[in-house]
């Protein structure tokens, strides 16, 4: 018989604060990111249901409303799904009377996005939810807080896509 080898831990056997790379796991902000990212979209979440929407419904009408004209390629871009994803979300919009598609006008090809009165409606709803939440935070915090969150979420986005974000960010609206 062979004699046994010693198991690795894991996460239930209280694993260690390294992680394989040699780095310490920051367990505790990385619970926190995923609780409040639960609770930042569980109200949008309960009105979106409403309508048998669901998380990319929001994502497509943030998007829509915040840049109308947005193009579906751009839209692909920001959101990084496939396009099979997005034609269902996006018909479901459009079926619904949420969002209309524009023929553009130097190209008959492009489809530019726009909210609908009722899209506009919903996104805001859903949007004043999001800014009562994280207003209510910053207002715990130092007032310089708010740029010390952006440019901690900004890091946690990949380094090849952040120049991306900032243009986006940055862009006239």
């Amino acid at each position: 018989m062979a004699p046994t080898q010693p198991r690795p831990p894991d996460v239930a056997d209280g694993m260690s604060d390294q992680a394989m790379a040699g780095e310490a796991v920051p367990y505790d902000l990385i619970e926190l990111l995923f609780f409040a990212y639960r609770d930042f979209v569980g109200g949008p979440d309960l009105i979106l249901a409403e309508y048998g929407f669901g998380r990319a419904h929001h994502r497509v009408l943030h998007f829509v409303l915040r840049r109308p004209g947005l193009t579906i390629a751009e839209l692909l871009d920001i959101l990084k799904i496939t396009k099979q994803s997005l034609n269902r979300v996006l018909k479901e919009l459009v079926e619904t009377g949420f969002v209309e598609q524009r023929t553009g006008v130097q190209d008959k090809r492009q489809r530019h996005l726009h909210a609908t009165p009722s899209g506009r409606d919903l996104a805001l709803r859903l949007v004043q939810l999001q800014a009562k939440r994280i207003n209510d935070s910053l207002r715990h915090l130092a007032p310089e807080a708010a740029e010390t969150v952006a440019l901690y979420l900004a890091g946690l986005i990949d380094p090849a896509e952040r120049h991306k974000v900032e243009t986006f960010l940055a862009a006239p609206r």
